[in-house]
């Protein structure tokens, strides 16, 4: 399928989607978000691709933000509807989705752009990364998840001052903060998180996938997180990979998970 706005490599297992509009600062646009929506949807069900990277191109921007000049002149109505279709077609399906999403932030996260980085199961930042969510200096909030992403991260507190003010983190304040796991060199930032896909890719995907589904139970409103657990751990059973994980283990060898 040919983008208009992402580029996509698959190596190892390993899919990286690349945002491409490096001259608008890879700022999410209704064409950008459609390209991601298809794209994660596709390699979902890749059975090829085991983890998937989310980028942006150029060493400026992971994404600055949304672009401001299609939505200015909407109504409440076109608004509220921005953000419902956002919200379910890109941030709330990478959210639940059974593969892990990595965002390897380099430099501007802003607005739609960290929100994006916050839908993935994690992130790793690039030192010269910084991150904010500056809505309220347009008249706005927050409209991809943002307001109960980033509280969920770094707690109330914390998220009412960064929305509130307005104000630009650093990578290392984000790291404090628990909204990155880990700072890297600009250089380095793609290869150290492939390693930690690689470290993924090892273990049972099917495990990995109840795993996720488990731990957004939590932060689900009507869910009990214990009850989905219970439910995951045993549906983890009848799986060809609990059998080989459990007897490689016994037999002192790695296990070759196949996903079934």
């Amino acid at each position: 399928m040919d983008y208009e706005n992402i580029l996509i490599s698959i190596e190892e297992k390993i899919a990286t989607i690349t945002i491409n509009r490096p001259t608008k600062l890879n700022a999410l646009n209704k064409a950008t978000i459609s390209d991601l929506s298809k794209a994660v949807k596709l390699l979902s069900k890749n059975d090829d691709v085991r983890v998937i990277v989310l980028t942006g191109s150029g060493e400026k921007a992971f994404v600055a933000g949304a672009d401001i000049s299609e939505f200015a002149n909407y109504t409440i109505v076109e608004g509220a509807q921005l953000a419902a279709e956002g919200q379910e077609s890109l941030f709330d399906f990478i959210e639940n989705l059974k593969k892990p999403v990595i965002a390897a932030v380099n430099g501007f996260a802003l607005g739609g752009g960290l929100e994006l980085a916050m839908a993935c199961h994690f992130r790793v930042a690039s030192d010269n990364a910084k991150m904010g969510l500056p809505e309220v200096t347009l008249g706005l909030i927050p409209g991809y998840g943002g307001t109960q992403r980033l509280p969920q991260l770094v707690g109330k507190g914390r998220a009412m001052e960064m929305i509130m003010t307005a104000a630009m983190i650093s990578a290392e304040e984000a790291k404090q903060y628990g909204l990155v796991n880990h700072v890297v060199p600009q250089a380095e930032l793609l290869s150290f998180t492939n390693v930690i896909a690689h470290k993924i890719i090892k273990n049972a995907p099917f495990a990995i996938s109840k795993a996720i589904k488990a731990i957004n139970a939590n932060f689900t409103d009507g869910k009990n997180g214990f009850d989905t657990e219970i439910k995951s751990f045993g549906k983890c059973f009848g799986t060809q990979d609990f059998k080989e994980g459990t007897t490689a283990f016994l037999e002192k060898r790695k296990a070759e998970f196949t996903g079934k």
